[in-house]
């Protein structure tokens, strides 16, 4: 990954200033290769993260494991393409192994994660079964630690 998109995905508010000094080139270089970026797609967005426990969201996540027959002609990509539409679904990702989709939803409780799964993903043609894992706690997100341990305010003892 070019060291500018490595700096914005640590940093997305970083200035063009800031970035400019840091990767030794002008401003302008720097705005006019964020705009070449975002014009191709390749930057498709930008996005703060937050710690639901200081904002008092009471919002659930759930991880989903979900097992799909592959279309002829399409593969994963079509349903996948569908499953992603849905407004609860924050992620969705083709992986390997035991399951086909990965998919990250969010509801405001546990009842209407449940509806979602019975009532819009399960009934999909192709989709063969599911597996829901609950967020319990989040210490790490994209990459961002949210809990930093508290400094001791302990004196040190000497002899």
């Amino acid at each position: 990954m070019e060291r500018l998109l490595e700096l914005l995905k640590t940093n997305g508010r970083a200035s063009n200033a800031d970035l400019a000094k840091i990767l030794n080139v002008t401003e302008a270089e720097v705005a006019s290769r964020v705009e070449a970026l975002e014009r191709d797609g390749t930057i498709v967005g930008y996005q703060a993260l937050f710690d639901p426990e200081k904002t008092g969201s009471s919002a659930v996540e759930a991880v989903i494991e979900v097992k799909i027959t592959p279309e002829r002609g399409g593969g994963f990509d079509r349903l996948a393409s569908r499953i992603s539409k849905f407004e609860e679904v924050q992620s969705c990702y083709l992986m390997s192994g035991g399951y086909d989709l990965l998919i990250v939803v969010k509801g405001k409780n546990l009842q209407a994660i449940g509806r979602f799964i019975a009532e819009r993903l399960s009934t999909i043609k192709g989709v063969v079964s599911t597996g829901t894992h609950f967020r319990l706690k989040a210490y790490k997100d994209n990459g961002v630690l949210l809990h930093r341990e508290a400094k001791s305010q302990r004196l040190a003892v000497s002899p």
